[in-house]
């Protein structure tokens, strides 16, 4: 676990970081890269004023080139965000309002996830990959041509998937072309988008749209009956797939290395590490929701129905919004059993290996709290799917009068109630502990953070109003903390 609480001053001075720099894109290959013909068309076919930019690290080195080249092409004036709010595949929508803008073109890799304040266009990178060597590493990994099969790819190679559909279609005839969707009416993609691309939407097949890509599968098949070919690096979007299609087998594609693999991650192993998750989120009593995202939409809606969820499974409940989230930042908050992250499907599996207390998805929450979610197959990260209408909502089981369900920790082998204890309300903001007694359970405790404090041996500043003596200024000392002039050589 990393030192959460303390660190050498040295470190900070001795420490040696690695940077990449990125060249400069050529004057002559900047506009073809980020489509600025087409941005400019469609911001002057809004008539937008003010214009925010939003640039990952790695393409930061090209902003003020595409702001000046837009500005010059259109009316708009425009503005850099450089440094997101959270990640930066999503869309920061608070820091284009800060400025004041119309709209934001989004530059990057982005995880698709609906906004609904400002116009959002994307702009992809467009990333080298050889097709030709993506489609012989196919036929390697696939030598049965009748093989369903599912092709999912990062964002930022959109622009080449539709030569690699040409030269594999004619060979596999059950090979199924994702195609990218923005959901949302003020979202816009200027991928590439058309027809021969486009899935059929015929009367024998099933269209599915999830993490901004649309597919259509056979009447009759799912998705289990599907393997999955992802061409991309690994990382977020590719863990994202694998954890929420559990159940299907992927390969994957490198256009850095140019080799496929299949995915030989242990998806059960990654699930049982969540499930400890779920145990740790059952046994605690104070829960601190971490706000990850103001921009995806419905993130508040998923906010209250959390709260409402913890209070009716008797925890208490603390919001948080930190932006990025780090190891000395969530450790200052050590009344704190556990903490729910709400963010973008793949900002949302967040390794907490690291972290003093667990952080665990919306999802593995309700399985804490609600009894009527099991623990099974699915793994949900999109918290849009827990919301009521959405395809993996689960009501809140009712609490009936003296229905008090107990159950055996897996962690601590104590009893644990899952009912609030009768002798507290539910929606009480006083911090105290209950004693309650009766046929299965002699002793519950419902701490909050007010009664963590109160058995603290420091609670912080204390102002003493009139217990202290009026004196005169007098000259401080002088130095910094770790060494002052008066204290002498150590």
């Amino acid at each position: 676990m990393a030192d959460a609480f303390s660190s050498s001053s040295e470190t900070v001075i001795q420490r040696v970081v690695d940077v990449s720099l990125k060249e400069n894109t050529p004057a002559e290959k900047l506009t073809e890269l980020y489509q600025i013909t087409r941005t400019c068309a469609f911001i002057s076919e809004h008539h937008f004023g003010k214009v925010a930019l939003q640039f990952p690290d790695e393409l930061l080195v090209d902003s003020a080139a595409v702001a000046a080249e837009i500005e010059r092409n259109s009316r708009a004036k425009t503005f850099i965000l450089g440094d997101t709010s959270y990640g930066s595949c999503c869309v920061d929508e608070v820091a284009a309002e800060h400025v004041g803008a119309d709209c934001i073109i989004h530059y990057g890799n982005a995880c698709l996830s609906p906004s609904k304040r400002l116009p959002v266009m994307y702009v992809f990178e467009r990333r080298t990959l050889d097709v030709e060597k993506c489609a012989a590493s196919f036929r390697d990994l696939y030598a049965d041509t009748q093989t369903h099969i599912l092709l999912l790819y990062d964002v930022n190679y959109d622009h080449a998937i539709g030569d690699l559909r040409t030269l594999l279609s004619p060979e596999y005839p059950n090979l199924v072309v994702t195609e990218l969707v923005v959901e949302g009416e003020n979202c816009y993609s200027h991928g590439r988008i058309d027809k021969e691309t486009r899935p059929s939407e015929d009367d024998n097949s099933q269209t599915i749209c999830q993490f901004g890509r649309r597919f259509s599968l056979k009447s009759g098949s799912s998705l289990t009956d599907y393997r999955m070919f992802y061409v991309g690096q690994e990382g977020a979007t590719l863990r994202n797939f694998m954890m929420t299609w559990n159940r299907c087998s992927f390969c994957s594609f490198d256009p850095v290395s140019m080799t496929g693999r299949l995915e030989s991650v242990n998806v059960n192993r990654a699930l049982m590490k969540r499930y400890y998750a779920i145990e740790r989120a059952k046994d605690a009593n104070v829960v601190g929701i971490l706000v990850g995202t103001l921009g995806v939409a419905d993130y508040l809606a998923i906010i209250q129905q959390l709260k409402e969820t913890l209070r009716r499974a008797g925890k208490k409940s603390y919001m948080f919004a930190m932006g990025k989230l780090n190891v000395p930042k969530l450790a200052n908050f050590l009344e704190i059993d556990i903490f729910v992250l709400i963010a973008c499907p793949e900002n949302s599996l967040l390794d907490s290996s690291e972290f003093y207390k667990p952080v665990v998805t919306p999802f593995e929450m309700e399985v804490a709290c609600n009894r009527k979610r099991e623990w099974s197959e699915e793994y949900v990260t999109d918290f849009r799917h827990l919301l009521p209408g959405g395809q993996s909502h689960v009501p809140m089981a009712d609490q009936q009068e003296g229905d008090d369900e107990t159950d055996v920790s897996l962690i601590t082998g104590a009893l644990r109630s899952r009912n609030p204890p009768s002798g507290e309300p539910a929606d009480s903001s006083f911090g105290s502990s209950v004693v309650l007694r009766n046929q299965t359970t002699t002793v519950a405790d419902a701490n909050s953070a007010a009664s963590f404090l109160a058995g603290r041996s420091w609670r912080g500043l204390e102002q003493k109003l009139g217990e202290t003596p009026v004196v005169k200024a007098v000259q401080g000392r002088r130095g910094i903390a770790i060494a002052y002039e008066d204290e002498g050589a150590p």
